[in-house]
């Protein structure tokens, strides 16, 4: 099997300092709550078990405060339907093992990562096209039928910040129950909203979906913790994965987790600054993009942390941001979220590390490219 890096990660290591990168999904390193992650921390560290080895689904604690969350949003859970993993991207690779070897259905475009995944673990993809309210839903019923198996982002989605309607949520959700298939939903953006937030796909299937989640976007990415939402017995069988692999999650990053989230009303309060600040760069960078580049076709984002768009078929965004490179200035090709990889003149932007500042100047740097 011939495998390849990341093309994101390889550019993150391209670059240096004086690079503007809208290329990596970065949260805003501003909007980290420094001080009470400290104080959380600092009072994790009291007890001598923090430092011992913990059971492999995760911590109760932990489980206990996620199930929770769903519980208030209107989604039945304990913490027997949560299993803690080392960020979700561990997530899709427990399930990419899970199933291994098997048919399975995909937005067109889609995460990258979990392609990566599925590629390394001899899933088949099949690519379903990706409209402005979510998958053609046509096009999604016949692959679903036969692969009975999907991973789909209805939220904000990575990398096209669609997100799906309530008709075609429910329509996929008709879809799974009508095959007896199986969802696999991921949910890291969906707290990141400017307006509303939707009802997950899986909260109407709850024996027959994988709902996965992260604190990567919302708090901080080095904790590397994320989660698994399943059915008691789908769990316990993910478990056998996990145990293989690395035991159990890191036993400091989710005490420190716990702990943070003791004091319920001081993560929404944190959620809701951040919602604030990336809605404000949301709309700036869709208004620099109007001014700067009115060629490049996007919507403005809803939600999430991507911005993505088009300059049509006479432009190679592969081959630009080569020269971009040269320039001090990067982003992801839209090429790089296709099974196959053909070059098209799509892009993915992330706006929510740049400054004001940079966000000009990175966009007329581009200007300058073409």
């Amino acid at each position: 099997m011939s495998m390849k890096r990341s093309f994101i990660r390889e550019i993150l290591e391209a670059i240096d300092e004086e690079t503007i990168s809208f290329a990596g999904g970065l949260p805003s390193e501003k909007l980290f709550p420094h001080e009470d992650l400290k104080i959380a921390t600092l009072k994790a560290l009291e007890n001598p078990k923090v430092y011992q080895y913990t059971i492999s689904n995760g911590i109760s604690e932990l489980r206990e405060q996620i199930a929770q969350r769903y519980t208030n949003e209107g989604f039945p859970t304990t913490k027997d339907n949560i299993l803690i993993t080392t960020g979700s991207q561990q997530a899709m690779y427990i399930l990419a093992k899970f199933f291994e070897n098997k048919d399975i259905t995909i937005e067109e475009p889609s995460y990258l990562g979990a392609m990566n995944i599925f590629r390394l673990n001899y899933l088949k993809m099949q690519g379903v096209k990706l409209e402005n309210d979510g998958v053609n839903i046509e096009q999604f019923e016949n692959s679903f039928k036969n692969t009975k198996l999907t991973y789909l982002i209805p939220d904000f989605q990575n990398p096209s910040a669609t997100t799906y309607s309530e008709e075609k949520r429910d329509a996929i959700s008709e879809i799974v129950k009508k095959y007896n298939g199986i969802l696999i939903e991921d949910s890291p953006y969906s707290e990141l909203y400017f307006e509303k937030k939707s009802k997950y796909i899986s909260a109407s299937l709850p024996n027959n979906s994988f709902h996965l989640g992260s604190f990567s976007k919302t708090l901080v990415p080095s904790l590397r913790i994320g989660w698994i939402r399943a059915d008691e017995e789908k769990i316990k069988s993910l478990m056998i994965i996990k145990e293989s692999i690395d035991l159990h999650s890191c036993g400091v990053s989710q005490y420190i987790l716990a702990e943070y989230l003791k004091d319920e009303a001081k993560y929404e309060k944190h959620l809701q600054e951040i919602r604030d600040d990336y809605k404000a760069k949301a709309i700036y960078f869709s208004e620099q993009l109007k001014n700067i580049l009115p060629e490049f076709k996007h919507q403005t984002p809803k939600g999430g942390m991507f911005l993505y768009g088009t300059f049509g078929d006479n432009i190679d965004t592969f081959a630009l941001v080569q020269e971009c490179l040269k320039k001090k200035v990067v982003y992801v090709p839209g090429n790089q979220f296709y099974i196959d990889k053909i070059p098209n003149g799509e892009i993915r932007f992330n706006y929510t590390h740049s400054s004001f500042e940079q966000i000009e100047k990175g966009l007329k740097l581009i200007k300058s490219c073409l």
